[in-house]
């Protein structure tokens, strides 16, 4: 597994298909900040506590000069129907071969109820205007996810 990008080095680069099949290139996103999270599984009761609550303060991000990317190894059909159930105002991304999930090192063995499987960790990654790295959330819990990324793109506005 490779490890994830540090803070101060630059985010590997992507192009995804969001919930439309349109692709979705990281690069394209220069000049703005970008809060790059990436979650198990569409329609999972922890992602769309997570989705929902970026869904909710969507307002906030773009007042912080923020895209939000929502990256998880579904197919584009999951992540449209889950993109459009719950009404989100934001891109998901789909990586179905979790290449993009094993460049940000959050493709990983997981296990539940005692079985054992490979999948996306929880993690999230803030981005800046040049792409570099500026902030990372190895273990994103869904409850808290937006207190915590809101307050790290406002602390590093005041930087």
């Amino acid at each position: 597994m490779s490890t994830m990008p540090a803070v101060g080095e630059t985010a590997p680069d992507f192009t995804l298909p969001n919930q439309d099949g349109d692709p979705i290139a990281l690069a394209d996103l220069r000049g703005r900040r970008v809060v790059l999270y990436f979650y198990p599984k569409a329609d999972t009761p922890g992602c769309t506590t997570q989705a929902c609550g970026i869904r909710d303060r969507v307002d906030e991000y773009e007042a912080a000069g923020a895209t939000v990317l929502g990256v998880s190894p579904d197919s584009v059909a999951d992540v449209k129907k889950f993109h459009g159930g719950q009404s989100l105002n934001f891109a998901l991304l789909a990586d179905t071969d979790h290449a993009v999930c094993e460049q940000y090192g959050v493709w990983g063995e997981k296990s539940m109820y005692g079985k054992t499987y490979w999948g996306a960790q929880r993690a999230t990654f803030l981005i800046n205007e040049e792409g570099t790295v500026i902030h990372v959330i190895p273990k994103a819990s869904p409850k808290t996810h937006d207190d915590v990324v809101l307050a790290a793109l406002a602390e590093a506005a005041s930087a």
